[in-house]
């Protein structure tokens, strides 16, 4: 008993009351006028908060300046896409991606057959974000959201907004919201869904009542979902690589957001013979030590950064997927 106590002692030492805080307040009151809690209930949450100084700092820093065009043109910032990739797809990752689907197989079978996305792109983001589940991140999701929606952060309104979809979420789902961990930014599960997302995407694939995206037959099929319900379409390939002369590419515009007919992208052809594929497409680059890597995007290349707004996260799922395949 004296060890427990010394312990909350130790916690209290280290928490917050955010109810002291006038926005907390505000924010409560909004939570019991438009949703009908209690307000005992959220002045018990709100009153012993520990403060995630780690996420505050990341979500508070100033954003690194870009080095000028002459600093650029004396120190070459290339290879980028070798120092991004180094860490994402990896032999050890290849291998646990082909043993998840090993374990899950009919799940992955039951999600690829409803919503049209191949398992091994499931299991590449799952593998990405959270390495199959081993690291589904160690933060108080509760905590973190109360400190990034009530501490000056760059996205106070945001996390705000996230944090009373948690705490709706927490409700509905029948769980007590300081219980679970989560990413530095509230990210929750296999799949590292923000709560806005778990409600939107969430699927409750094993059937038992309720969506649990630390589940991985529910973190599965959510997945799948989110990609399908973002314009994922069934059969159409990702990306091919595609040629082009000299080592680096400076030619046309390259990104995600940036679409060309085929035939506009004179002197760039698929690398590897036809590409069975006549939509719109995206020039992606990859800046690697000694050469530009130069793709074709296709629509479903995209749909996975919407999960992602990045290219060089899209490539490295597409890339891993492949690997974990083959």
């Amino acid at each position: 008993m004296k060890i427990i106590i010394a312990l909350l002692l130790v916690f209290s030492l280290h928490a917050k009351d955010y109810t002291k805080n006038p926005e907390t307040l505000k924010f409560i009151n909004k939570m019991v006028k438009e949703h009908n809690f209690k307000r005992s209930y959220l002045i018990t949450l709100f009153s012993s908060v520990k403060k995630q100084n780690a996420p505050l700092k990341a979500f508070t820093k100033k954003p690194t300046k870009k080095p000028s065009k002459a600093l650029q043109k004396k120190y070459p910032l290339h290879g980028a896409w070798d120092r991004y990739a180094k860490y994402k797809i990896t032999p050890k990752r290849i291998k646990q991606g082909k043993k998840f689907i090993r374990k899950y197989r009919t799940t992955f079978k039951k999600a690829e057959k409803k919503y049209g996305v191949p398992s091994e792109y499931i299991a590449a983001i799952i593998g990405i974000e959270s390495v199959y589940g081993k690291n589904v991140g160690s933060y108080p999701v509760f905590d973190t959201l109360t400190t990034l929606a009530f501490e000056k952060s760059r996205r106070s309104k945001f996390f705000r907004s996230e944090l009373e979809k948690f705490i709706l979420l927490s409700y509905r789902q029948k769980f007590n919201p300081k219980n679970v961990k989560g990413s530095y930014a509230g990210a929750i599960g296999l799949g590292q869904f923000m709560p806005s997302n778990y409600e939107a995407y969430g699927v409750d694939f094993n059937q038992d009542g309720k969506i649990s995206l630390q589940n991985p037959v529910d973190a599965i099929a959510s997945v799948a979902n989110y990609l399908k319900q973002n314009g994922w379409r069934k059969g159409e390939p990702i990306a091919t690589r595609v040629s082009y002369n000299g080592n680096r590419f400076k030619k046309y515009k390259t990104g995600y957001n940036k679409k060309y007919n085929r035939s506009q992208l004179a002197g760039i052809e698929p690398k590897y013979g036809k590409w069975n594929y006549h939509d719109k497409v995206r020039l992606i680059k990859l800046s690697r030590a000694s050469h530009d890597e130069l793709w074709y995007g296709a629509k479903n290349f995209y749909v996975i950064t919407r999960y992602n707004h990045s290219a060089y996260y899209a490539m490295s799922v597409h890339k891993l997927a492949r690997e974990i395949r083959r």
